[in-house]
């Protein structure tokens, strides 16, 4: 139940416009292969009563991912070519009272989403691509340094021009304002999808 040193992360997604099929056999195709399976990743993001951190450019978040539960701490980013931050995880064993814990210090659930996430590596390659599964699309996530990902990114036919830097909470904001009828919260349920 260590926690995670903090470190600066550094990453990009891309809009896929195919199947997930379709993007994992991208993937594959490229030289990459499966590091972890197919996972629902729950998200809670937690904020004060103003939007604090989200002001600041800050966020606060509880994961389930499968069995497992980790509290994660980013702190503002850099947006340039890529997105970099501070990332400071730790995995907890009890996500209830640790929720209980943040509500008694001040903090609620400001927004809920959920992803089916798949990860990649190459041998010998110091970063991941992960398929993202979402409501609103299908979305690649490459983490690494910056010469990785702009070489992993035209390795599987993207260019720069095509590179987001913003949360899944901001992009689902913006799918929001062209889909007046989606809910507040980015959930499979809540969107009619699974």
């Amino acid at each position: 139940m260590a926690a995670t040193p903090p470190y600066v992360e550094t990453e990009i997604k891309l809009r896929y416009r195919g199947t997930p099929e379709d993007g994992r056999r991208l993937i594959e195709q490229r030289g990459y292969r499966l590091i972890e399976p197919r996972t629902l990743e729950s998200d809670q993001l937690f904020d004060r009563a103003g939007a604090e951190l989200r002001s600041a450019d800050k966020l606060l978040r509880l994961r389930r991912a499968g069995a497992r539960a980790f509290l994660t701490f980013k702190g503002p980013g850099t947006r340039e070519r890529h997105k970099s931050r501070e990332e400071i995880e730790l995995e907890i064993p009890d996500p209830g009272t640790l929720t209980s814990i943040l509500e008694r210090l001040g903090y609620s659930a400001v927004f809920r989403y959920e992803k089916y996430r798949t990860k990649f590596a190459a041998p010998g390659e110091p970063g991941i691509v992960t398929l993202d599964e979402t409501p609103m699309g299908v979305f690649l996530e490459l983490e690494g340094p910056a010469v990785w990902i702009d070489q992993a990114a035209e390795r599987l036919a993207f260019t720069p021009a095509d590179y987001l830097t913003g949360s899944y909470a901001s992009l689902y904001r913006e799918y929001r304002r062209a889909h007046e009828e989606a809910p507040m919260n980015m959930v499979f349920g809540d969107l009619g999808t699974a």
